[in-house]
């Protein structure tokens, strides 16, 4: 009997599994974590205390529960991303790990670069705009900042590369956070950028550049110890957990697209040429030679998560009965969900959150229901530049998001689109088992292990009183940013405590 490990480092948790080769969960782990905010738009990992740590405790819960006789057969894992980790010769990382866009300290390079280099220049090669998701921002940063840091730093990896040089010895990117780590990546031409990644690098060599369901190495002795996987067992690149988990439900065709539901929203679009929007973000895809466009929200389930705590605490089986009780439009309470600034589609870090339309009558189930649709309008803002692109022909909905009873529905009412719900939401972790799987030869490249268990329709009366929502929502951001800059700046000492 052969056994998969895949093993995913997401914003909240580690998650493994132990799979067979049709996909049976033989066990599962789960870590809980959280990042660290040391400075108003800092956001922060110790890579070697946290990620290193938590996957060699599961590794080694996970090796504990294979059966007797079984084969190892591979392993990958996967992770949040692009980040930054700048690493010495000896693989000691030199700094806590940089985060993916919910981090905005780069803006200042981010207007540098972008400069140097030209927006349609940096839009045409790599397929996306600069902004707080792109690597290349955060490597100059360090560089201007922090010049004794980046002096030492041998390599630079993201959180999935990291964890596979630690297992292997082997300095790899995998070509899609490479493409998510502009400017230093070709989209369009699936290489690195040598020009500008040269550029921004420095002394810094770039790694090879290895496809997500790649093998590139076997557990050395050292992490064999480290992990109790078995000496020999072989790698697999893996990639950012968004793409892992859009590749375990079978998000892999174009036309296919994945909502993802989390503290975060994350969609991943798969399409069928080289297509870019300033207002998203292109990339490739898990497997070679394939192109997807994303997006993300700076907010979701964490914005759930704030109002739960600032009005009471009430369980969350409390508040979704309340949020239940609004009909649809919140009876005329709308919410802009911008409290960590926003991503897609604006990019804007000094974007702010805004309730507009309070009154006396609104109460705790207003303000939650609100926040919900201001979410699903974000969602519907993107998915609109999505159909100039590819239009989705089969949307799944995946993540932690889909317990509540109005989220997803929501977003298809405010949508107007039907998502499948599969029947396995594990994760990120299971579609890197999968990887595994087929790098090693056990299951065919067709492989598909998800099963759709449930349909979530849209209300056709909703979503027409949602329309017409919709438009007043799109005209808040761009009718008070100016504000939002001003407050924001008030806002910006450095050494403003986190509360």
């Amino acid at each position: 009997m052969d056994v998969l490990v895949g093993i995913d480092m997401g914003t909240g948790s580690t998650k493994g599994v132990l799979v067979d080769a049709s996909g049976s969960v033989l066990a599962s782990e789960t870590v809980a974590h959280s990042m660290d905010l040391p400075r108003p738009g800092w956001a922060e990992v110790d890579a070697e205390g946290m990620w290193w740590r938590e996957v060699c405790d599961i590794s080694s819960k996970l090796m504990a529960a294979v059966p007797s006789g079984a084969n190892v057969a591979g392993l990958c894992v996967s992770g949040v991303g692009p980040c930054l980790v700048l690493c010495d010769d000896d693989l000691r990382p030199l700094r806590p790990a940089i985060l993916y866009g919910i981090d905005t300290r780069a803006t200042a390079e981010i207007d540098l670069l972008t400069e140097e280099f030209g927006g349609q220049k940096i839009l045409d090669r790599a397929g996306t705009l600069l902004s707080s998701q792109a690597v290349g921002p955060k490597l100059e940063w360090v560089y201007r900042h922090e010049p004794e840091v980046f002096e030492r730093a041998s390599g630079f990896y993201g959180s999935n590369s990291y964890v596979a040089a630690k297992l292997t010895g082997e300095y790899i990117q995998d070509h899609h956070t490479a493409s998510q780590s502009d400017p230093l990546y070709l989209t369009r031409d699936l290489d690195w950028n040598t020009q500008w990644a040269q550029r921004i690098c420095r002394h810094l060599a770039l790694p090879r550049l290895v496809w997500p369901g790649e093998v590139v190495g076997t557990v050395h002795a050292d992490a064999a110890e480290a992990t109790h996987i078995p000496q020999g067992t072989p790698v697999v690149a893996g990639t950012v957990d968004a793409y892992s988990e859009a590749f375990s439900v079978g998000v892999r065709h174009p036309g296919d697209l994945m909502l993802m539901y989390g503290s975060t929203m994350f969609l991943v679009q798969i399409i069928d040429e080289y297509y870019t929007d300033p207002a998203l973000w292109t990339t490739t895809g898990v497997e070679p030679r394939t192109l997807a466009l994303a997006a993300g929200t700076s907010t979701a389930g964490s914005l759930i998560n704030w109002l739960q705590t600032i009005t009471g605490g009430a369980s969350f089986e409390a508040l979704m009965e309340e949020a239940q009780a609004v009909p649809p439009g919140s009876d005329g309470l709308l919410m802009l969900p911008y409290l960590a600034g926003e991503r897609t589609p604006v990019f804007d870090p000094h974007a702010r959150g805004i309730f507009a339309g309070l009154t006396l009558r609104h109460g705790r189930g207003h303000l939650i229901r609100a926040a919900y649709e201001g979410i699903a309008f974000g969602i519907r803002q993107i998915l609109e530049r999505f159909d100039d692109a590819h239009t989705a022909k089969r949307t799944v909905a995946v993540g932690g998001g889909l317990r509540s009873p109005i989220w997803a529905q929501t977003v298809s009412d405010v949508t107007g689109r039907a998502q499948l719900v599969p029947e396995q939401a594990i994760g990120a972790s299971y579609g890197d088992a999968l990887l595994a799987a087929i790098a090693v030869g056990l299951v065919p490249p067709t492989t598909d292990w998800a099963k759709i268990a449930r349909e979530i329709k849209p209300d056709p009366g909703n979503h027409e009183r949602y329309s017409e929502v919709y438009a007043t929502w799109r005209e808040l951001y761009p009718a008070t940013k100016e504000q939002m800059h001003r407050l924001a700046a008030s806002d910006s000492a450095p050494d403003h405590p986190i509360v």
